[in-house]
């Protein structure tokens, strides 16, 4: 038996195009998820620590008094209640940071649900996709309830990976008249 040293052909010795093609649409797409995670802005504020946990009482009290219901803290991002209509920065030239907005006039968006992240993901890429997959069942279902015929655009607000070491879990899913800045707003609330 003889050894050779001969090479393949060199067409055999490089993946196929198609290969290539999927290969770089998905690198695409992954690239197109962490941009937005990590460019879309967080009120460029620092990082608050996490909410403290609750207290565990030693002995009930003896007569029950009524007490305030705690409230918590407001998420070191951009974060706002369901129903809620709001500007971007991404959307809306003049602002720099996420501000609530009355439903009434013209407006980038709307909440459609309050979710939270799961424990243990690893880095901005996981929390973006979780954030994005978490959003996609109420993106849809709002979307089918709009019947006049404009384009929704689906965005998510949530964590950076820093605030979500820090606890910070709650994440926003909204839906916009528009995917760029200075395109179309929306003027009334979307229908429920």
């Amino acid at each position: 038996m003889a050894m050779t040293s001969e090479q393949p052909p060199a067409a055999a010795a490089r993946p196929s195009r198609g290969l290539v093609l999927t290969v770089a649409a998905v690198l695409v797409v992954l690239l197109a998820v962490v941009a937005t995670a990590v460019l879309w802005p967080d009120d460029k504020e620092p990082a608050a620590a996490p909410p403290p946990p609750p207290s565990p009482t030693a002995t009930p009290t003896p007569t029950p008094t009524p007490t305030p219901t705690p409230t918590r803290p407001q998420p070191p991002y951009a974060f706002f209640p369901v129903g809620a209509c709001f500007d971007h920065p991404q959307l809306s030239p003049v602002i720099t940071k996420a501000e609530e907005r009355p439903c009434t006039g013209d407006h980038d968006g709307e909440v459609i649900a309050d979710l939270k992240l799961p424990d243990n993901l690893a880095g901005e890429l996981p929390i973006a996709l979780a954030m994005h997959d978490g959003c996609k069942e109420a993106e849809a279902a709002a979307r089918a309830r709009q019947t006049d015929g404009r384009t929704y655009y689906g965005r998510q607000f949530g964590p950076a990976l820093v605030n979500y070491q820090q606890g910070w879990r709650d994440y926003t899913c909204t839906l916009t008249a528009s995917n760029k800045q200075g395109g179309p707003k929306l003027s009334g609330q979307l229908r429920p």
